[in-house]
C-alpha cells in the first residue's frame, strides 16, 4: 500500500513537471496557465530538495524528495493559478499603459516609471497614477494571500546617497498610497535601492528613465 502510495504521488510529480516543462505546451500562444504549470515545476524542484535534505539514508531521501515534489507541484501550480488570475483581473484594472506587469511564475511585478510618477525631486505621486494605484491597492484586497514590496529606483546622476534617500522615500510615498487605499501596512515593506539595480545602461537618456521606478512586488504567501 504504502508503495503504490509513493508510486502514484511519483507518477503525479513527474506529470505536473513534464507538463511544466514542455516547450510546445509552455510557450503556446493558447497558453493560458503557462505560469500555473511554471509554479508546479518550481515547487516540484523545491519539495524534492527539502526531502532530500531531510532524509537520513538514501532510501529515506528517495522516499522523501518523491513526497516532497508532490507535494510541492501542487502548492506551486496553486500559486501560479493564482498568480494567472490577479494579473488578469490587474491588466483589466489598471488603465496606464506605461505600467508595466510581469508575472515571474511565483511574483507579480508591477513597475511604474518614474517619469510619470512623481516631477522631478519630489516624493509627491502625480494625481496621473492615483488611480492606477487606488486600482492596485483593490486588487491586493481581492488578492489577500501575498505580502508586498515597494522598491524605489534611481538612474546614476547626482550623489548616490542622495539617490538612495530619493528612492527609499518615493517607494514610501507610493507604500502610503497603497494604505490609504485599505492595503494593510502590514502586508507591505517599503526598500530604497537607489541607483544600485539599473535594468539599464545610464550612458543614454532613455536608459536612464527605465532606470528611474518604483517596482511593487506581490509574493503569494500560500
Amino acid at each position: 500500500m504504502i508503495r503504490t502510495s509513493r508510486n502514484i504521488l511519483l507518477s503525479t510529480a513527474a506529470l505536473m513537471a513534464l507538463t511544466a516543462c514542455d516547450p510546445a505546451v509552455m510557450n503556446s500562444p493558447d497558453n493560458t496557465r503557462r505560469n500555473t504549470q511554471q509554479g508546479a515545476l518550481i515547487g516540484a524542484g523545491v519539495g524534492a530538495l527539502a526531502g532530500v535534505i531531510a532524509g537520513n539514508d538514501a532510501e529515506e531521501r528517495r522516499n522523501n524528495a518523491i513526497v516532497g515534489a508532490a507535494i510541492g507541484a501542487g502548492a506551486g501550480a496553486l500559486i501560479g493559478n493564482e498568480l494567472d488570475k490577479q494579473e488578469a483581473a490587474l491588466r483589466q484594472q489598471m488603465a496606464n499603459d506605461d505600467v508595466i506587469i510581469r508575472n515571474t511564475g511565483d511574483r507579480l511585478i508591477v513597475t511604474l516609471p518614474q517619469d510619470i510618477l512623481f516631477a522631478t525631486d519630489s516624493t509627491s505621486v502625480s494625481p496621473v497614477l492615483q488611480g492606477d494605484l487606488a486600482a492596485l491597492s483593490n486588487n491586493l484586497l481581492q488578492y489577500p494571500n501575498s505580502t508586498v514590496q515597494v522598491v524605489g529606483h534611481t538612474d546614476n546622476v547626482g550623489d548616490a546617497g542622495y539617490n538612495f534617500d530619493l528612492s527609499q522615500r518615493r517607494a514610501q510615498a507610493v507604500a502610503g498610497i497603497l494604505i490609504s487605499n485599505g492595503v494593510s501596512s502590514g502586508r507591505i515593506q517599503t526598500i530604497g535601492r537607489g541607483e544600485d539595480a539599473p535594468i539599464a545602461s545610464n550612458l543614454t537618456p532613455e536608459g536612464r528613465a527605465q532606470n528611474r521606478r518604483v517596482e511593487i512586488v506581490i509574493l503569494p504567501t500560500t
